[in-house]
């Protein structure tokens, strides 16, 4: 048996429901494309029991498994905008506060 890793075991619901509903999603798209889950797996190259996983939203699926199936029904460009600087609204918000703060530290120093 398989050791899981520290990271799988802390995943937060809200990314392992995620996961799940990327599986589904897949598993979906495979089956309006009429495709078994022999011959898709078989184009990923894993196994049947780890392309079932990876419907499922396995987090211990590699992520190059994942991709390449968002590959393969031609969603792949959508893998990269997940993290774009672009819709990292905490992150925009924070460095408002800070640009927000210096202005307000330079008034003050000029007063």
């Amino acid at each position: 048996m398989s050791q899981v890793s520290a990271a799988v075991e802390a995943l937060p619901a809200q990314a392992g429901s995620a996961l799940a509903r990327l599986g589904a999603h897949l598993a979906t798209a495979r089956k309006r494309r009429k495709q078994s889950l022999r011959a898709w797996a078989m184009r990923l190259q894993v196994s049947v029991p780890t392309l079932m996983r990876m419907e499922k939203g396995d987090p211990a699926v590699s992520i190059g498994v994942y991709a390449t199936a968002l590959w393969m029904i031609n969603r792949h460009s959508a893998l990269a905008q997940l993290a774009d600087p672009k819709e990292d609204v905490a992150a925009l918000e924070a460095e408002v506060r800070q640009a927000s703060q210096r202005h307000r530290a330079k008034e003050k120093g000029r007063g």
